[in-house]
């Protein structure tokens, strides 16, 4: 196949003259068709989710804060161990959201060839923006050392392990020589979105999200734990559109999915398992608040069976169970409040969604 020009894939040229675009012009990569052009609309559920995204839209200062700060500066208020918790978890998720954004923005979206799946990734940049000034909102009004936080990627193995791991896959994409257009570079293209939505995303967030939210269950840092739902929430709609556009390329692209490359994926997916596992272990070296690092051992296990599936592989680990099915109401919007009950849910369409992701 011949290499795609950078202005082809950039969206940057403008050929003269050229009928309007149709339907099965259309393509998730190395696409020809004029990406300046939103219609006729090819892929429907991208659309949708961009549209459900600017329906749910929130804010940070929306949440109260009063409660936490009175519990943190409350020296009797936290154990060491929940304090930890709550540090570790800003350390991670407040360079780790940056790093996907930068990812989207300089990466993804320059290979991604559809003109509505840019839209909806245009929608999740932003929010990944979103979920950087909600933990810098926590944290200022915490009053924590700002710089010791954001900097712990880099001074915390922990915390540091995940984010160095993730950017092996990333690199590629945001290299400027790269460009799909042949079977090699699509293949890394696609092992790369793998690695990035199914393990950054669908993986590495998920023993914060549960550790977090498990405090909030406790009547514990409610205020964080509530930006870490509505945080969930989006982040559970950018995983299920990662799904989506790698099960796309894999319809449109079918020599890609080869034995071989099945085989490599499920070995970056259990290398991801153990990395989070790992982390459950060193954020969690004791029992706290009914979780021990045991518990999250079986979820990953559990988690990344169904991810697996999701894009069409058979599960790593045999029997693996949810030991926090209650996971699953902290994505249930049907509800007059939400998960916690400190403030009513104003969005639009929340109440309506069906969320494919119920961990």
């Amino acid at each position: 196949m011949e290499t795609m020009t950078k202005e082809r894939i950039s969206g940057l040229e403008i050929e003269m003259g050229a009928p309007p675009p149709k339907v099965d012009d259309k393509q998730m990569i190395n696409c020809r068709s004029d990406l300046n052009q939103l219609v006729p609309i090819k892929y429907t559920w991208a659309w949708e989710k961009y549209l459900a995204g600017c329906a749910n839209h929130w804010m940070p200062n929306e949440i109260s804060m009063a409660a936490d700060i009175a519990l943190w500066k409350d020296p009797n208020g936290l154990t060491e161990d929940e304090r930890t918790i709550i540090k570790r978890n800003l350390g991670f998720f407040s360079t780790a959201d940056s790093l996907v954004a930068n990812n989207l923005v300089l990466a993804v979206y320059r290979q991604i060839t559809n003109p509505e799946c840019r839209q909806y990734l245009l929608r999740q940049a932003f929010e990944e923006a979103l979920h950087t000034h909600a933990y810098q909102h926590v944290i200022e009004s915490l009053g924590m050392d700002e710089s010791e936080i954001f900097n712990m990627y880099r001074e915390v193995p922990a915390v540091s392990v995940k984010s160095a791991w993730s950017l092996q896959f990333t690199q590629s994409l945001s290299d400027p020589t790269f460009q799909t257009g042949t079977p090699e570079a699509d293949q890394r293209l696609l092992r790369d979105l793998i690695a990035f939505y199914v393990v950054f995303e669908g993986i590495f967030f998920y023993v914060g999200f549960v550790q977090v939210l498990a405090m909030g269950r406790r009547n514990k840092m409610v205020g964080t734990a509530e930006q870490f739902q509505y945080i969930l929430r989006d982040e559970s709609m950018h995983l299920n559109f990662g799904i989506d556009v790698i099960n796309q390329i894999k319809i449109e692209n079918p020599s890609l999915w080869t034995e071989a490359f099945q085989t490599e994926i499920k070995g970056i997916v259990e290398e991801g398992v153990k990395l989070e596992t790992q982390y459950a272990y060193d954020t969690m070296p004791r029992g706290i608040l009914g979780l021990n690092a045991e518990m999250f051992s079986e979820y990953l296990k559990f988690i990344a069976n169904r991810r697996l599936s999701q894009i069409g592989l058979t599960p790593l680990y045999e029997n693996a169970k949810n030991p926090f099915p209650w996971m699953s109401e902290v994505l249930d919007l049907k509800k007059e409040k939400n998960f916690f009950e400190t403030r009513v849910i104003e969005y639009q369409t929340g109440g309506t969604l069906d969320w494919d992701d119920e961990d």
